[in-house]
């Protein structure tokens, strides 16, 4: 598999999009577009495998599944993940003749993923330092009262910076870096030691995301119980995610509707009691 100037070019336009959060606000862009799940579905259509591409993006959705960004502060760019590193690993898996099904096919993409991803907080640190300037511009211009420059630096300015630190890292990333995971096939042997590690902390980086995710949601004991639903589904009854996510939502429901009642409870208690103190 290679990676064309005009593929490497959509995957350099979806990265802007991915990053922007002017489209629609970051829930279209950085927590849809820019995900592996959803990258990887865009990143099989533009390079013509959507069976792997779907595959490499849920590999790396595990691992990054709890990503979140809380005051700016990164510890992978997701961007660079889903844009970069899942292209780079569809080439890696082809290349090397690996069987996408396979559990090598998930660790190669993981690991490739987890490199760029890395990497690519440059890429996000740059647009925000470069967005400081057009954010000075826009605040002199509040000062000045022209407040049509505003929308110039809101929907305009920062694609200076996208096509800067997202569409041309990526395009020249995709485009020359395939070739160079394509040469990886004659240097770096399947069954030599490099790739075997390689492959090994690959099956260990999803462990990571969902501690990284096991951290945040669970607070006692039995937080455990319906995290483990899931698994217990589909392991015991081989239900698919798609019937899984249905049973979750049922269960989400009549855990709501409990609460919901609980608080009403709790406020005509107290009204019962303000009603008492009033009387005394």
């Amino acid at each position: 598999m290679t990676i064309s100037w005009l593929q490497a070019a959509l995957l350099g336009l979806f990265a802007c999009l991915a990053s922007m959060p002017g489209l629609g606000g970051t829930s279209i862009g950085n927590y849809t577009l820019g995900r592996p799940l959803v990258g990887g579905l865009v990143c099989g259509l533009i390079l013509g495998d959507l069976r792997l591409g779907i595959i490499c993006g849920l590999a790396l959705q595990v691992v990054y599944i709890a990503l979140v960004t809380p005051g700016g502060t990164v510890s992978a760019d997701v961007r660079a993940i889903s844009y970069i590193g899942i292209p780079l690993a569809m080439v890696a898996i082809k290349s090397q003749g690996i069987d996408p099904l396979s559990g090598n096919a998930k660790s190669m993409a993981t690991s490739m993923g987890t490199l760029v991803g890395t990497l690519g907080t440059v890429l996000f640190y740059g647009t925000a330092t470069l967005n400081l300037v057009w954010q000075h511009i826009g605040w002199k211009a509040i000062e000045n009262e022209d407040f049509h420059k505003v929308y110039l630096v809101d929907w305009g300015l920062p694609w200076i910076s996208h096509f800067l630190f997202s569409f041309i890292p990526t395009l020249l990333l995709c485009r020359f870096g395939a070739d160079a995971v394509t040469a990886l096939k004659t240097a770096l042997p399947m069954d030599g030691i490099p790739m075997r590690t390689l492959f090994t902390v690959g099956q260990l980086l999803p462990c990571v995301g969902i501690a990284i995710l096991l951290k945040q949601i669970v607070e006692k004991a039995t937080d455990f119980i319906p995290f483990f639903v899931g698994f217990t589904l589909a392991k015991s009854l081989g239900l698919n995610l798609v019937s899984c996510t249905v049973i979750a939502m049922i269960f989400a429901v009549i855990y709501y509707e409990l609460e919901m009642i609980k608080q009403r409870k709790t406020v005509a208690v107290d009204a019962i009691d303000d009603e008492e103190e009033e009387d005394i």
